[in-house]
């Protein structure tokens, strides 16, 4: 049975410690050829692993590691070329066990598959996948596994097992020994992403080496140089923070949950500046409430307001060279499966960001009412979406007919 110490900030579990030691010692053993000098490490018999350790350039950083073993066992009616991890700890209860996150932001989760004897691992997203239950189990192709064993750093779209799954879509980030530290990076930098950007934020550190780009040492923040411009001129956040804007920018930069935020009000500023340079439209109203349509758009010409909600793509396209976007919620309600999917009702037009897909602040939009019916939920919409030829970059063509 699992059990709960208040005294610790997590739920934590007494496992096999003979089973669970080559896993700790695969995350140690990378880190010191890193570079990392080991400041604590949790016994073997409990779970999730609490590492914390000093990074080369003297910073120190922890992390919470809920971590199985990864193998490629032959099982009955799975395919040959099949790679799992099960996620599991204690008994088979059947509850929801959630992944903690330190609100602090001191330590960094990971969730993650390790396979000792080929030296690599493969991480899941800890937000996306909390809570969870046991036993579940996480699968990958041999062709995975190749790309990691071959480029040391990988991240794909995990496979889905239906056609239609009622899964989110999730990306998977596998790599090799060498790669640990960098992962613990990026998953610091990638906490809270949708998935479109999670795989970009991948790609991107996957370009970076240590002490460079997503992964170098933190610059230090100087606020001694004086101001060279007028006060009357400053930001009212730069006279509130006293610092420029150049230091703010970096303050963003170098913490990963703020930045993860503002990415996401990047894409919804950069839709409601397009929105009103558009001709057509008389005026554009932000709606900053949880569970509510992005905008309020009134049109100069149009019979009553459009409600616009922004989305994010994917970052891989179709075989067709089509933008995705994995259009449902995150978890659905208890007893209900059905309210993970968006209805027509709950707003007008669907404006799909682009910037993860192109690396531009793009935007293709379409009419929910001409959306793909899902096909076990009625009145609710599919949520596997291509934009394809029938989507418009005119957003101004697409307002005006859902505001007649």
């Amino acid at each position: 049975m699992p059990r709960h110490d208040f005294t610790q900030p997590f739920e934590t579990f007494r496992v096999n410690s003979r089973d669970r030691e080559p896993l700790r010692e695969f995350m140690e053993a990378a880190l010191r050829k890193s570079g990392c000098s080991m400041i604590h490490t949790s016994p073997a018999n409990e779970a999730p692993f609490r590492l914390s350790f000093l990074t080369p350039w003297g910073e120190r950083i922890g992390i919470v590691a809920y971590a199985f073993l990864a193998n490629s066992r032959a099982t009955k009616n799975r395919p040959l070329d099949e790679h799992r991890f099960q996620v599991k700890y204690g008994s088979k209860d059947g509850q929801l066990h959630t992944f903690w996150q330190d609100p602090f932001g001191l330590y960094v989760t990971l969730f993650l598959g390790i396979n000792p004897e080929m030296e690599f691992f493969v991480g899941a997203d800890p937000v996306l996948n909390s809570p969870t239950r046991f036993f579940i189990s996480k699968e990958f192709k041999q062709s995975e596994v190749d790309s990691i064993t071959r480029d040391g750093w990988h991240a794909w779209e995990r496979d889905q097992r239906r056609a239609v799954s009622a899964d989110p879509v999730e990306i998977l980030v596998g790599g090799t020994a060498e790669h640990f530290l960098r992962y613990v990076l990026f998953e610091r930098e990638a906490r809270g992403e949708e998935q479109g950007h999670r795989q970009l934020v991948a790609e991107q550190i996957a370009k970076a080496s240590l002490g460079a780009g997503l992964v170098t040492e933190p610059s230090v923040i100087s606020t001694a140089a004086p101001l060279t411009i007028s006060k009357k001129r400053l930001h009212a956040l730069e006279r509130e923070f006293d610092l420029g804007s150049t230091d703010i920018l970096e303050l963003i930069a170098r913490a990963p949950r703020l930045k993860m935020a503002v990415r996401g009000w990047v894409a919804e500023r950069h839709l409601q500046q397009r929105l009103e340079a558009l001709d057509d439209v008389r005026s554009v109203e932000s709606i900053e409430a949880d569970g509510k349509p992005d905008f309020r758009v009134e049109m100069r010409r149009g019979n009553r307001p459009v409600l616009v909600e922004c989305k994010n793509v994917l970052r891989e396209k179709d075989r067709l060279g089509h933008p995705r976007l994995d259009f449902m919620r995150t978890r659905a309600a208890m007893g209900d499966p059905c309210s993970r999917y968006y209805s027509p009702r709950e707003f007008d037009v669907l404006a799909a960001c682009l910037h993860a897909n192109t690396g531009n602040w793009d935007f293709a939009a379409r009419k929910t009412s001409e959306m793909a019916a899902h096909p076990t939920c009625a009145g609710k919409l599919l949520h596997r979406v291509v934009i394809d030829d029938v989507w418009e970059h005119d957003l101004s063509a697409v307002l005006m007919a859902a505001s007649m």
